[in-house]
């Protein structure tokens, strides 16, 4: 006779969470890998281009054993059902984004992106969202080209402020 917990009250493995336990140990083997070739660059000193992206392996791999005891111990509260279309919109909104970066800008572009990321959390007046983001979007295009001096896709929207 046994006297743990009988089978059937044991909590399932979670398979899902099992994934996501993969998921992040491999994605911190490829960062510790990825580090090591950095290590060579600087030896001069203790602190280099090669801590941070350690810290975060170690921090990856650690949130990777933490989710694989708890998907072990079943610990994960019910999922409720995965909805494809907002996920649609959003990867919509991306794509369009990298097709049309080059040829319409950052501004224009990511308000696309914007719009549909809103249509995706239920705002689907496109007539509303589509300027929203456009202005939005140009906005952080003049900080980050005007103020920062940074590169970003300049598209006719933006050669109209720059003249």
């Amino acid at each position: 006779m046994s006297r743990g917990v009988p089978s059937s009250t044991r909590p399932k493995a979670d398979k899902a969470a099992f994934g996501i336990a993969i998921f992040l140990a491999a994605l911190a083997a490829l960062i510790f890998w990825d580090a090591s070739r950095l290590t060579a660059v600087a030896n001069y000193s203790r602190i280099g281009p090669a801590t941070i992206p350690i810290v975060i392996a170690t921090c990856l791999l650690g949130l990777a054993v933490w989710t694989a005891i708890a998907a072990r111990a079943g610990d994960f509260p019910a999922r409720e059902r995965q909805q494809i279309a907002p996920a649609a919109w959003v990867v919509g909104g991306l794509v369009l984004q990298m097709l049309c970066l080059k040829t319409l800008g950052f501004s224009i572009a990511t308000g696309l992106l914007f719009a549909m990321t809103a249509a995706a959390f239920g705002k689907r007046k496109l007539y509303i969202t589509i300027p929203l983001g456009i202005v939005l979007c140009l906005a952080i295009w003049l900080l980050f080209a005007g103020l920062l001096q940074l590169s970003l896709p300049a598209g006719p929207l933006e050669h109209l402020l720059r003249r």
